[in-house]
């Protein structure tokens, strides 16, 4: 099943690349904002969002946000999806190992 969670668009991190961190529940991820960029980017800013696997896929409210958010807790759904983006999150932050020679 593909779940979007709603998320908060904190930062813009790249104008090139069309990149904003955005925080889901206390999680903070850098996503591609390109399916909703207009020409004003940094307007994205403060603005709640779909995220789906990296991607700010639509704009919503604040409401909407909040009302998805609990409706996705209390499935259960909306931890599993925050843990998946912790873990990742984990792994991106270890160093890189040496190759063996």
């Amino acid at each position: 099943m593909c779940l979007g969670i709603p998320g908060r668009i904190t930062a813009i991190t790249d104008e090139t690349r069309l990149m904003a961190m955005a925080e889901v529940s206390g999680v903070r991820r850098e996503v591609s904002v390109a399916c909703v960029a207009g020409n004003d980017l940094h307007a994205l800013v403060g603005q709640w969002a779909l995220i789906h696997v990296g991607f700010a896929m639509a704009l919503i409210d604040q409401d909407e946000a909040e009302k998805t958010l609990q409706a996705l807790r209390d499935l259960g759904e909306a931890q599993e999806t925050l843990e998946q983006m912790r873990a990742g999150d984990a792994a991106l932050a270890q160093p890189a190992k040496e190759p063996a020679q």
